[in-house]
């Protein structure tokens, strides 16, 4: 009698080991799915913002005159005048790249003429037709504090309002920033805008 205690404690010992092991897989197994699943929605969630990042950040310019492709190219924001003429195939034997500023940064939608060495151009900075004027959504501090009456310290404002308020909507939303009143908004308005 004692060694058929002994056969079915060990038989009840064997099931109870493999009872833990199978609920022990089984929580494993499910603790596993759900960190792989929020793993996979974190990366789906990263690759779509990173997706938008890249949509904002293309700007299409119109390229025409001495480039061996003239029209529209596609570049990324903060590109400058050199790299639309490289993405238009380059410059000709006839371009005169010295009447550009080959640095200057492109915005969305602009439009460079690059000219050939018997144009007479008398401003040579102004290539896009607007560089007069500073966007306000893309401006750094230095082409904020090339604005008439704006220092160093209201230029940081103009961009720290921009971090934290997300892009200009109109070029009257600068008076919510603080530092700029009714007068010093009217001495500018007509040398910034917003893209």
């Amino acid at each position: 009698m004692e060694s058929l205690n002994l056969k079915t404690k060990i038989i009840i010992g064997i099931a109870i080991v493999i009872a833990i092991v199978v609920i022990g897989l089984y929580f494993y197994k499910e603790s596993k799915n759900d960190y792989t699943y929020d793993d996979t929605l974190a990366v789906t969630t990263e690759n779509e913002e990173e997706t938008k990042d890249e949509e904002k950040e293309e700007i299409t310019i119109h390229i025409i005159g001495e480039v061996k492709y003239p029209g529209i190219v596609i570049l990324k924001s903060g590109q400058r005048i050199v790299d639309a003429i490289e993405a238009a195939g380059g410059e000709t034997e006839e371009a005169d790249l010295n009447k550009l500023n080959l640095a200057q940064i492109l915005n969305d939608g602009d439009k460079i003429y690059v000219p050939n060495k018997t144009d007479e151009i008398e401003d040579y900075k102004d290539t896009t037709g607007e560089s007069s004027t500073v966007n306000l959504n893309t401006a750094t501090l230095e082409e904020l504090t090339s604005l008439p009456g704006i220092g160093e310290s209201t230029a940081q404002k103009i961009i720290d309002y921009r971090r934290q308020n997300g892009k200009f909507k109109a070029i009257e939303d600068l008076k919510n920033v603080s530092g700029i009143g009714e007068s010093k908004f009217d001495n500018i308005k007509d040398k910034i805008t917003v893209r």
